[in-house]
């Protein structure tokens, strides 16, 4: 949407100490991300570097009415002793218990929040062999967990911490407190929690998503073509049969209403698994895993990736379209105008929650089923049936800017103007 459903700041907030700062976001984080209920538990994953914000979003919680709070904490330094020390086999091998215990937290009605903001290139310099190898481990073992939130099925949200790392890479040239002061303060912003109302300030924005939502839902498009100025990206991207778009929070299958991504400024649906063709050059780089993958270029063939380059972290790209044959295909499509607040700050977060929503993207692998009429309540052969993709991950990449143009089509091929120029036509 337009910056115009951006938050008007208050006078005061700069002036405002950190904590206070910090202590507002954490009930933007409790209030709006997830809308947590009296008698729900929480489970929340963070880092250690996270604890001072995951405190006073426990306190929010608890104050909220929260029956039980649980955090599980992962440390970067440990992550990298694992590659460094451990025998071959750890890299095959995954948590199961934890994973178990994480789907059995959500089907008992369970709340999700993520704290994003761990080292974005952590894991750069490893092999980027057991990288993979442990990230399809850690998938297989956290699908069941997964299925309930691609499904909608709780309130879950994520939301962004700042890091000394992170912080690091967003703004190369500054001291690390300067660093951390301005990432803190992008963060705050975009999350919109600088108003006086940060609820309002939401419910506002939802609206205005929800309406363009509507319009796309009423068009039907068959397809959409996206295709830039420059000649790099010309891609065709068919859409699920009985699609749905969707964007600015909704309602979970247990009745509550969350907005899942703080910040976000995205209307987002299924693409047909086998109905995308053309090439696609990312317009933004990808950090994935602790790996950073630069200028991506895909071309697809019948809804699958048969060639994909990179400049930087190619290979890490490969090892992971080849995760499943459901990798090599879109399980999301989602427009973002390029005058998002996001993307006028002009800063490249390095983090998909932030750089999604300054760019119109498309996502490798699993598909979201309420993205389908119905979808909730299909099995995976009908969910297929559709033309939604099944895959062991979803990872999101940026392919919007100021020169891209997307056009709507429907089942006769006529078109109709979508955006030009990156802005909504």
């Amino acid at each position: 949407m337009s910056s115009a459903a951006a938050a008007v700041p208050t006078t005061d907030f700069a002036s405002l100490p950190f904590e206070e700062k910090l202590d507002r976001f954490a009930k933007v984080a409790v209030h709006v991300g997830l809308n947590l209920q009296p008698g729900q538990e929480l489970l929340i994953s963070a880092t250690l570097e996270m604890v001072p914000l995951v405190r006073r979003i426990t306190e929010h919680a608890y104050k909220a009415g929260a029956l039980l709070v649980s955090t599980v904490y992962s440390d970067d330094e440990t992550v990298l002793a694992r590659y460094q020390y451990a025998q071959d086999a750890s890299f095959d091998h995954a948590a199961q218990w934890m994973a178990d215990g994480t789907a059995a937290a959500f089907k008992s009605g369970a709340a999700r929040l993520a704290l994003a903001g761990a080292n974005p290139a952590l894991l750069a310099g490893q092999d980027p062999a057991k990288v993979s190898r442990s990230n399809i481990a850690a998938s297989k073992a956290n699908k069941p967990a997964m299925e309930l939130i691609t499904r909608h099925a709780i309130n879950w949200s994520i939301l962004a911490n700042a890091t000394p790392a992170w912080a690091k890479l967003v703004f190369p040239g500054l001291p690390e407190d300067q660093a951390m002061t301005k990432l803190w303060d992008a963060i705050f912003t975009a999350s919109r929690a600088t108003s006086n109302d940060p609820v309002a300030t939401w419910k506002a924005h939802s609206q205005h998503l929800h309406e363009r939502v509507a319009y796309l839902n009423e068009k039907r498009f068959h397809s959409l073509r996206f295709h830039s100025a420059d000649g790099q990206t010309d891609l065709t991207v068919g859409l699920a049969d009985d699609h749905l778009w969707a964007g600015g929070g909704g309602t979970g299958g247990n009745g509550i209403f969350c907005n899942a991504n703080i910040p976000t400024e995205e209307c987002f649906t299924t693409p047909h698994k086998d109905r995308v063709d053309g090439v696609v050059q990312a317009s933004k780089p990808l950090s994935h895993q602790g790996t950073l993958i630069e200028n991506i270029r895909c071309r697809f063939e019948a809804g699958r990736i048969v060639e994909a380059t990179a400049s930087a972290g190619e290979d890490v790209l490969n090892r992971l379209i080849s995760t499943d044959d459901g990798a090599r295909r879109l399980g999301e499509v989602a427009l973002v105008p390029h005058s998002s607040p996001i993307a006028q700050s002009g800063i490249l977060f390095w983090n998909t929650l932030f750089d999604e929503n300054a760019a119109s993207h498309i996502a490798l692998g699993q598909a979201y089923a309420t993205c389908l009429r119905g979808g909730e309540h299909m099995d995976e052969t009908t969910l297929a049936g559709k033309g939604a993709n099944s895959s062991l991950i979803h990872v999101d990449w940026m392919i919007g800017s100021g020169q891209m143009n997307v056009d709507g089509l429907a089942s006769d091929g006529s078109s109709q103007p979508l955006m030009r120029a990156g802005e909504w036509a």
